[in-house]
């Protein structure tokens, strides 16, 4: 095993460093999900927020107690990823403190400020959902691999190269008539998974989209309800709620290299939801 610039080798064997990923809006729901279990298995953790600092640092929190290795790192960072400014600021603020990253987790968005029937529906909410949930990953994603295709970038540590990873929903296919601007943002960020995925292929970085199904999160905490009588009428086959760790054990599997020859992959992450049935 190398040596590695922080002891003889790197948190759970890796060689010179632990690996490093950024995971946008990781300060609470499914993105802390994602935090604790990379945590758990070794990964260094940039942890994004945009609004809720002491959430955040609630996480870092959680990530240090769950860590095996002292060498694991886990820093907070704002932006607002709708910003173009403060993405750039991002990016910069993460490479100075990490250096580079090995991994990129998209999963920072949000819903409709108000759910409203797409004849009633805004187009200042249209928008605002297209910068963040969209246009925000997808120029995130361009500006970090512009770093690693540059002639100077440090090598990854991964075996089989860096990763991305965007987390969509079951919305990108499955249409809601109430929150028509939310399936629009999935539906997009589904197609910016594939096109970076082509792009990048040749570069050895892997692209996967995660398509979550109905998970318990601060999203849908207001319509719980709702999604309870659905779980009871058998719309999900597993009936049950997904929870933030099944998001977490996902991501582990594809940034730890268990599918290295898949890249584009949709992995459907919602209990059998996407089954067509009788």
């Amino acid at each position: 095993m190398p040596k590695s610039v922080h002891g003889e080798q790197g948190a759970k064997g890796y060689p010179q460093r632990p690996p490093t990923v950024l995971v946008t809006g990781s300060s609470r729901g499914l993105g802390r999900g994602a935090a604790l279990e990379l945590a758990k298995a070794g990964w260094s953790v940039a942890i994004h927020y945009s609004k809720d600092l002491a959430a955040a640092q609630d996480t870092a929190a959680r990530c240090r107690e769950a860590a095996p290795s002292p060498e694991q790192r886990f820093e907070t960072f704002r932006c607002d990823l709708a910003s173009a400014a403060e993405r750039k600021a991002l990016v910069e603020a993460v490479g100075a403190a990490y250096g580079e990253l090995d991994a990129l987790v998209n999963n920072a968005g949000m819903g409709p400020r108000v759910r409203a029937d797409i004849l009633d529906a805004t187009e200042e909410s249209f928008e605002e959902l297209m910068a963040a949930n969209l246009q925000g990953p997808y120029f995130l994603t361009q500006a970090f691999a512009r770093r690693w295709l540059a002639s100077d970038a440090p090598p990854s540590v991964l075996p089989h190269g860096r990763k991305i990873i965007f987390v969509t929903s079951i919305s990108a296919d499955t249409v809601s008539t109430g929150r028509g601007e939310y399936c629009v943002s999935k539906a997009g960020l589904s197609m910016a998974s594939r096109l970076w995925a082509v792009r990048l292929a040749p570069c050895g970085i892997q692209v996967y989209e995660i398509r979550p199904g109905i998970m318990a999160t601060d999203m849908t905490s207001g319509v719980k309800a709702k999604y309870d009588a659905f779980l009871a009428q058998g719309i999900v086959p597993q009936n049950r709620w997904g929870r933030p760790k099944d998001l977490g054990l996902a991501v582990c599997a594809l940034l730890e290299g268990k599918f290295p020859f898949s890249t584009g992959t949709v992995i459907d992450l919602d209990g059998g939801f996407h089954l067509s049935r009788l």
